[in-house]
């Protein structure tokens, strides 16, 4: 297919974003924001003008409502023509490659620090969700516990553009699905004894789960998500004491300043949770 076909089709390029395509998808995303998901969000005054790196901790399987409405609410804010790219895993383009194109057409790229390092370049500002597959199906029981599986990639991209960290946080999107629980250790064990994984992909989770259209779902299927109250909070922005390149590689500080936003992210999360019961 050629190294353009590629680019286009595996989220190597910034040029894909498009904001005719975006403004086509404003009304129907209104119209889950209103009536559906009856989304509650505040702190946009926290957004500041300049670049900034978005960090957020989802709920509710591949459908991700709460990402998509906050989607909604920076374009309802911003406008399209704010520069934002949102950090994609890249097995989507691989699982379905249809989607993945017209997520890239509203701003997704493929999770590497390449391409985010560009986007900042660029001008653009960045939304990840570090927990990936594993906060996205993390069991009903920790659905309100901050979930980065451990990943620092986001706070060295940070420290290496010099950019605050905003936090995103959200409840009600762990009732569009009720994760029973994740069984990725025991399958991780059989793909070791020789079971092959689903398209040559290791799914990174593997979660059993009660919600639509499976009823009972086994494995990271796509879901479409049960009508749930979905609250959204954009939280004050994180700024670290330093900040440069030389300080990636500085574990101490990299894990300092990865337990000073997972802390206030928390501690924001435990806040939302006791208004919103």
């Amino acid at each position: 297919m050629g190294n353009k076909g590629k680019n286009k089709r595996e989220g190597w390029s910034l040029n894909q974003r498009d904001p005719q395509v975006i403004k086509s998808l404003m009304p129907l995303w209104q119209w889950f924001y209103r009536y559906y998901f009856r989304v509650k969000s505040d702190g946009w005054h926290h957004i500041p003008s300049e670049q900034i790196l978005l960090v957020g901790s989802h709920n509710g399987g591949l459908a991700t409502p709460d990402m998509f409405m906050t989607m909604y609410d920076w374009f309802r804010y911003f406008g399209t023509q704010r520069l934002i790219y949102g950090l994609m895993h890249r097995h989507v383009w691989k699982i379905n490659p249809d989607m993945a194109d017209l997520a890239v057409k509203t701003g997704a790229i493929v999770a590497h620090p390449k391409m985010a390092i560009a986007a900042f370049e660029k001008g653009a500002s960045v939304l990840v969700y570090p927990g990936g597959g594993s906060d996205v199906f993390r069991p009903h029981r920790d659905r309100y516990k901050i979930n980065f599986a451990g990943r620092r990639g986001f706070i060295k991209l940070a420290l290496r553009q010099k950019v605050p960290i905003v936090p995103i946080i959200s409840t009600g999107a762990h009732d569009t699905l009720f994760v029973l629980d994740d069984f990725y250790p025991l399958v991780k064990q059989l793909h070791e004894w020789g079971l092959p994984w689903f398209l040559d992909l290791d799914p990174e989770v593997f979660p059993i789960y009660l919600g639509l259209p499976w009823g009972l779902a086994i494995g990271p299927l796509p879901n479409f998500p049960l009508p749930a109250q979905i609250n959204l909070r954009i939280c004050p922005p994180i700024v670290f004491p330093r900040y440069g390149r030389e300080l990636i590689k500085d574990s101490s500080y990299v894990d300092e300043c990865y337990d000073q936003v997972y802390t206030q992210m928390q501690q924001e999360l435990d806040r939302l949770k006791e208004e919103t019961q």
